[in-house]
């Protein structure tokens, strides 16, 4: 989290939109932190998409859309995994954001098998909130177990491995 995916998401939309390419952006309808419909970065640029409650409905809406953009993919269904390589099969861009690790430093739900698949994966890191190195995992502040537990920097804190091992030691 705080990583810049989504600023980067958009940013790479953006670009195709001034390329004239036809776009398409989902995200799933689950989360509503910012905005019912649009992505929204931390820095607040935003763009608009469509929410969806699973990943097959995408195939629906993509149109003939040439990009095709996914934010918060860690939250869509299993099923976005064969979504996001037919439509690349079909010869779309696909671009898609999304936390490769749960608050746990584990694996977060389809990313993996997202990242196997993927041509190109650019890594992004945040500095940690506590000691100002790089940071590559989400520590969650709230003594919730749930796997899924939308939040902002009211539940969760940017950590480098040393300060997420540490806890809340530090």
């Amino acid at each position: 989290m705080f990583s810049g995916k989504t600023e980067e998401l958009i940013r790479r939309l953006n670009r195709a939109k001034i390329a004239r390419q036809r776009i398409m952006i989902f995200k799933p309808a689950m989360d509503k932190r910012y905005h019912q419909q649009n992505i929204v970065s931390h820095n607040d640029n935003s763009v608009a998409s469509m929410p969806v409650d699973s990943a097959t409905t995408i195939l629906e809406h993509v149109g003939n859309s040439e990009v095709v953009g996914l934010d918060e993919a860690q939250f869509f269904d299993e099923s976005v995994v064969a979504v996001c390589d037919q439509l690349a099969n079909e010869g779309r861009r696909v671009i898609v954001a999304g936390l490769d690790m749960d608050y746990l430093g584990k694996p977060f739900g389809n990313m993996p098998p997202l990242m196997a698949i993927a041509e190109y994966v650019t890594k992004v890191h945040a500095i940690c909130m506590v000691c100002g190195e790089v940071a590559s995992h989400s520590y969650r502040l709230s003594p919730s177990d749930d796997r899924i537990l939308l939040g902002e920097t009211d539940l969760y804190q940017a950590r480098c491995r040393r300060c997420f091992n540490l806890g809340e030691q530090v």
